[in-house]
């Protein structure tokens, strides 16, 4: 499989592999939402179950009428029981991906989080992955967390570069470049992260994340440009040619994440890992093109 440098390029290997995803949407009921399933459904890369809720019925049922072979409907009395059943349904195997559309992104994760009938394996962490194709870098560029965990601890921090490690490998890159960020290059007691960083480039030296390459703590500018690093004398793979970058903390990913939307033009894409099925849950602000792009890279890394 080729490198896969842009979200169209992500677009084009789907409609390759011949196999259409099989979605389930959460409450499709607003405008915005209506156009990603459409135009996954005019581009050939999907097929949906629309869970509907009853009070809400007539976007989703045009959708359908537009569709009749693609598109499947369902309907539950409130948006609780809507997402309980889409859960349910991703549980049973009838979909491969779970799509939020206009519904409380806590009432949807209580679902897909609740014990026993949920979608969260036992032992398994539940972390966002972000994908940004900007002008201002080179390629394709993952990062976490910017959206679910506040405070990463060891556990959370495998659970992020794991699965963004494999996110890289569905997107054809054979070695992900991974760097663990922090505001200096130095390992200090006083940021614990750091000393979590340490234990991380030992996982990874000891086959933890499979074929990867890994190296920090380091600033996030020092990740992407190779200048920076060649300044600062550090000698690194990773150095200016990261594909992953892991943040210590919420607020400086969710900032990052703001800060490349707004001024650096980024186009997005994001989703929830670690479930039985990869979980799309855009933000209100997100814009179409981003909530599009976000159901693309679910169903990228469904790898079927």
């Amino acid at each position: 499989m080729k490198v896969l440098k842009s979200f169209q390029e992500m677009v084009d290997a789907l409609r390759g592999r011949g196999v259409r995803q099989r979605i389930v949407a959460v409450c499709p009921h607003d405008e915005c939402t209506e156009k990603v399933v459409r135009r996954a459904l005019s581009e050939g890369i999907a097929d949906f179950l629309l869970v509907a809720e009853s009070a809400y019925t007539a976007v989703p049922k045009q959708i359908q009428a537009d569709f009749p072979d693609a598109v499947q409907f369902m309907e539950a009395p409130t948006a609780d029981e809507a997402a309980a059943l889409a859960v349910s349904l991703i549980k049973e195997g009838k979909g491969d991906v779970l799509m939020k559309g206009l519904i409380n992104t806590d009432n949807l994760l209580r679902a897909v989080l609740k014990k026993e009938v949920g979608l969260l394996p036992p032992g398994s962490v539940l972390t966002h992955v972000t994908v940004a194709e900007t002008p201002m870098y080179h390629k394709l560029l993952c990062f976490s967390d910017a959206a679910v965990i506040p405070r990463p601890e060891l556990t959370q921090f495998r659970a992020m570069v794991k699965g963004n490690v494999e996110l890289c490998h569905s997107m054809g890159i054979e070695e992900p470049r991974v760097a663990l960020i922090h505001c200096t290059e130095k390992v200090h007691e006083k940021f614990p992260h750091t000393l979590d960083y340490v234990q991380l480039k030992a996982d990874a030296e000891a086959g933890m994340f499979g074929k990867m390459v890994i190296d920090g703590p380091m600033d996030a500018k020092t990740a992407c440009d190779l200048h920076s690093g060649q300044v600062k004398g550090i000698a690194s793979p990773v150095v200016g040619d990261a594909d992953v970058l892991i943040f210590p903390n919420i607020e400086s990913g969710n900032v990052f994440y703001k800060t490349l939307s707004f001024f650096g033009k980024a186009d997005m894409a994001g989703m929830l890992m670690g479930a039985q099925a990869p979980v799309v849950v855009p933000s209100r602000s997100d814009s179409e093109t981003s909530k599009y792009y976000s159901l693309v890279l679910a169903c990228l890394s469904t790898n079927k």
